[in-house]
């Protein structure tokens, strides 16, 4: 499997990682969320050594609830306990030179074991939530509620509709989706990145209806009304490199 993830690499923006990957998931029936927002609204929740980076004049922020299963080391079998579970982000979109990539403001999920690994190897900032997800005539029905404070909660269903398409490079929906680095501070100003690789998205339009979602305030950021993009995601395995420091 991972071989043939390894051998589709033409779609993109830069060559693959030198070292070796270390951690294979599986992202499952996941909704891309997306607002714009006016640039000077995150700029102050994101470290200056980023980049913003714009779409159309504006940047976006995006809500990506989805179910993380198969996760598992390099050359070992999955954890168990640790395998699959509930994730949810909040996000934005950034670039360091000419890679671009996602800033993170909080990945809640819902097992503490990987809360711990990914707060101590990627200094993402993950935290502890209960989550529930459960199907009903063709809905996927998601609940996130944060443990500790700030709370924040999301409450959601959605589904996908129509047909499935690969974005194309210049659009949007390529813009928010394809996306090989996240990027995290080490502290003292140091720049964190990580690399991943998968094949291209296959995402349909979305449809969903969102009764509860504090997230965005609990960060402090003014985030109103209804998505501007609503998009679903066919199942995407992805292979994960260690962080890499980048150094001024």
């Amino acid at each position: 499997m991972t071989h043939a993830i390894l051998s589709e690499v033409s779609h993109r923006p830069w060559p693959l990682p030198g070292g070796p990957w270390i951690m294979f998931q599986r992202w499952e029936d996941l909704l891309f969320a997306h607002w714009r927002v006016p640039t000077e609204t995150l700029r102050s929740s994101v470290p200056r050594e980023l980049e913003m980076d714009e779409f159309d004049g504006s940047a976006w922020v995006g809500m990506t609830p989805f179910h993380l299963t198969n996760l598992r080391p390099r050359f070992l079998p999955a954890i168990p306990g640790a395998s699959s579970f509930l994730e949810m982000n909040f996000r934005t979109y950034v670039r360091v030179g000419d890679k671009p990539g996602i800033w993170f403001f909080s990945l809640d999920a819902a097992n503490r074991l990987a809360v711990a690994a990914a707060r101590l190897t990627y200094r993402l900032p993950y935290r502890n939530a209960r989550m529930r997800m459960r199907r009903s005539d063709g809905w996927i029905h998601y609940e996130s509620r944060r443990k500790g404070r700030p709370r924040a909660e999301f409450v959601a269903r959605y589904r996908g509709v129509g047909e499935a398409w690969s974005p194309v490079a210049g659009t949007i929906e390529h813009f928010l989706t394809e996306r090989y680095a996240l990027y995290a501070m080490l502290g003292g100003g140091v720049l964190l990145r990580g690399e991943i690789h998968h094949p291209p998205w296959t995402i349909q339009l979305a449809e969903a209806s969102i009764e509860r979602n504090s997230v965005p305030a609990a960060h402090s950021l003014a985030v109103y009304g209804e998505p501007a993009l609503l998009h679903y995601a066919a199942p995407q395995d992805t292979l994960i490199w260690p962080p890499v420091p980048l150094r001024p």
